[in-house]
């Protein structure tokens, strides 16, 4: 049986070939043109000795070029390696040295960070928007005058599609395997529900295309759709709203900051877009800011959840019944979640309705497994259910209320910040003996990350240490990553094992 998730663009650009696909700026690209020139983009990479199974990063922030070197992956049967364009050279470098991918295609504006981390691994390097000869072939300028391969190369739906890089409190970035089916069964399912697209629906692209949410919520179910995204490439919340009025959007997808942004800039814009649903996810929005949103815009916000390793999505609230705000409503078709003991790690024990316990998930949208790391792999994917690390209650009517995270993952502004990583970076710097990073709640990002450094002797901690700190860790980790409050103690709290007690540092810090 052959599935192949290069059909989301194909079968679109066959029933819908004049339809705009992509909207960035003043121009237009229809689904017939992104087709053909991602189908150029595979004969190129095919011309440098990529095939089926082959991996292949990407590092390339929100342009056209990152629909069309995915897809012409996808087309090759080759698997796509998306990398966070907000990563630093070394973090790059992990992913490089983890996925040994055949190629990094890298956009000209982040060769600083690619390009020194593919020299460093030894993977060639192919550029797209450089104007300039860096020294390494020009994906897009050769793909201009190359003959577009035939079609998509038929794939299996175990088969390998996308590995996405999902960072875990053990340290460093683990690949997440989904395969053809995980991700073409994920799209279809949500963009019924709950995400609703048709065809001429056109959504406001303000989510990063390296992160699941952007990429497989926003880019692929909405291609699937035929309908039209509208690409940002940097979010703003002025800019936004200004285009959604201008596009005419009748959807929007955003974590928290996005939304508070754009209420923001109402206050001061009296334009309104036509949007008739919009969607969140990250972290959760407080219920008064979903109130405000609605009374503002028309429309209500369906909360959802979902984790890389589900391909994304787990559960949101749909249009079916009624919308909970507060819970990230009922599983999506296909899709079992259930609550189980915590502290019951070699078997998934049901909790009875009602009680806290770990979400664990079961279905089409469960990962193959992480690359490399079989025992990772087993401790993920238990009894054929996977183990989210957070901690949530189903309540009678099969809603998810999401409580906690079992781990000591910091959500700010949508993005996961995984402490003990930062903590690897920071135990660099001269001045710091010990350093424990824990999340603080805020307004504006949900929570932001702080560091509580313990200085080393002789070494006095004021204001001005602080900020060299915060300094020196932004130029060394990913813009979202870095603390930006750095705090001081004389000693941590510790538990039995000598382990630091994180949530009594929070209770000390916003007590």
């Amino acid at each position: 049986m052959a599935l192949s998730l290069a059909t989301v663009l194909a079968d679109s650009a066959l029933r819908r070939p004049d339809h705009p696909a992509l909207v960035l700026g003043d121009e237009r690209t229809s689904y017939r043109d992104l087709w053909a020139g991602a189908r150029r983009y595979a004969a190129v990479l095919r011309e440098h000795g990529i095939g089926p199974g082959d991996r292949v990063a990407l590092l390339i922030p929100n342009s056209r070029h990152f629909p069309l070197a995915y897809f012409g992956v996808l087309a090759l049967g080759a698997v796509v390696v998306p990398v966070d364009a907000l990563l630093r050279a070394e973090e790059v470098a992990h992913v490089l040295r983890d996925a040994q991918p055949a190629a990094l295609i890298c956009a000209a504006a982040l060769l600083a960070e690619g390009g020194p981390a593919a020299g460093e691994v030894g993977t060639p390097v192919l550029t797209v928007d450089q104007e300039r000869d860096a020294g390494h072939p020009r994906l897009d300028a050769l793909a201009a005058g190359a003959d577009p391969i035939a079609g998509a190369v038929p794939r299996e739906p175990g088969d390998l599609a996308v590995v996405l890089y999902t960072s875990g409190t053990t340290g460093r970035s683990k690949g997440a395997m989904l395969t053809h089916l995980n991700l073409v069964m994920n799209t279809a399912t949500t963009m019924l529900s709950p995400f609703d697209l048709r065809p001429d629906d056109v959504l406001l692209g303000c989510l990063p295309l390296f992160h699941s949410f952007g990429q497989i919520c926003g880019m692929a179910t909405c291609f699937r759709a035929g309908a039209t995204l509208v690409l940002m490439p940097r979010f703003d919340g002025p800019r936004a709203l200004d285009l959604m009025v201008r596009e005419r959007c009748t959807l929007v997808m955003g974590v928290p900051t996005m939304y508070l942004a754009l209420l923001a800039a109402a206050r001061s814009d009296p334009r309104r877009p036509p949007l008739d649903r919009a969607f969140c996810g990250g972290s959760a929005l407080p219920v008064a800011v979903l109130e405000e949103f609605r009374d503002t815009f028309g429309c209500p916000v369906h909360e959802g959840y979902g984790l890389t390793e589900a391909s994304p999505v787990v559960a949101y609230n749909q249009r079916a019944w009624p919308l909970r705000p507060g819970t990230v409503g009922r599983p999506i078709w296909g899709v079992e979640v259930a609550v189980a003991a915590p502290a019951v790690e070699d078997r998934i024990e049901p909790l009875p309705t009602g009680e806290v316990g770990e979400v664990v998930v079961r279905g089409h949208n469960v990962m193959a497994g992480y690359l490399n790391r079989p025992r990772a792999s087993a401790e993920a994917i238990v009894d054929g259910w996977l183990r989210t690390g957070d901690l949530g209650v189903l309540d009678a009517e099969g809603y998810l209320t999401i409580v906690d995270r079992k781990k000591d993952v910091v959500l700010r502004g949508g993005y996961n910040v995984y402490p003990r990583e930062v903590e690897e970076v920071l135990t660099r710097h001269p001045a710091v003996a010990q350093v424990a990073v824990v999340g603080l709640p805020d307004e504006v990002h949900g929570q932001e990350v702080c560091a509580v450094v313990l200085p080393q002797p002789g070494i006095s901690p004021d204001r001005e240490l602080a900020a060299e700190i915060t300094a020196w860790s932004r130029e060394r980790m990913g813009a979202y990553k870095y603390p930006r409050r750095v705090e001081f103690t004389e000693e941590f709290p510790l538990g039995p094992g000598g382990k630091v007690l994180k949530r009594e540092l929070v209770a000390r810090l916003t007590g």
